[in-house]
């Protein structure tokens, strides 16, 4: 049987900061965002939603990136790239994995592969452009 969370305050404020920005944060984000609107805040109440809202499909984890996992309220499929300096995460819209891909992966291992994520990893143009001035 399935555990009816009910709703609070702090649980509703994690998801809507997750869902209202585009920088892919870590917990840690997302407790020094929300830690001045709610004083009672606790990192270990981050986590427990956090891994709640993962586990049902609410957000995504996207890995872990410069040592600390790394969450999207963007649930709809899309890319991504990883700065390998900064650690930047940013959105690739308008890049699709073919569905033959699925369907080649699924052939060749025997299983039914019904989802992809594509993550690109390079260095960002934030980057590359603070090279180029030093």
């Amino acid at each position: 049987m399935e555990t009816v969370r009910k709703h609070s305050r702090k649980r509703d404020a994690i998801l809507q900061c997750l869902r209202e920005t585009d920088v892919h944060p870590s917990a840690e984000w997302v407790y020094q965002k929300l830690k001045p609107q709610i004083p009672d805040l606790s990192l270990g109440t981050v986590y427990r939603n956090l891994s709640l809202f993962k586990a049902g499909g609410q957000i995504a984890s996207l890995g872990t990136v410069q040592g600390l996992e790394r969450f999207d309220g963007n649930t709809e499929p899309h890319a991504h790239f990883i700065c390998r300096r900064c650690g930047r995460v940013l959105d690739l819209a308008g890049v699709e994995l073919p569905e033959s891909v699925l369907r080649q992966a699924g052939d060749l291992s025997g299983h039914r592969a019904e989802s992809c994520r594509l993550t690109f990893s390079g260095c960002c143009r934030f980057c590359e452009e603070t090279e180029k001035i030093f």
